[in-house]
């Protein structure tokens, strides 16, 4: 049976089919990276007091994660793109966040 995710296939693909076969791979949403108001969406009051004061120096809202039955977490990068943040739900700031990013 052919199944369009499975990389073995690629060679069999033409260029133009290779593309798409690339994007059936991500099934993610793209991430309204644009839409500051969609990120912003469903952050708690203090979340957004405390990103508003970081954005003030400089820090910019990356995304939001959003784990099941928990509370957003915003997570912010320096101007440099060298460190990030978490904001918690009570909008203190975790400088040594768990979370893992992807490089």
């Amino acid at each position: 049976m052919y199944e369009p995710n499975d990389p073995a296939h690629y060679d069999e693909l033409d260029a133009d089919d290779a593309a798409s076969a690339a994007t059936l791979l991500d099934r993610r949403d793209p991430t309204p990276a644009d839409d500051p108001v969609a990120l912003r969406s469903g952050l708690s009051r203090a979340q957004l007091d405390t990103l508003e004061t970081m954005e003030s120096f400089h820090w910019r809202l990356g995304f939001v994660r959003w784990p099941v039955f928990k509370a957003a977490i915003p997570v912010l990068f320096n101007r440099d793109g060298t460190r990030y943040v978490v904001i918690r739900e009570d909008g203190s700031i975790d400088e040594r966040p768990t979370l893992q990013l992807r490089q």
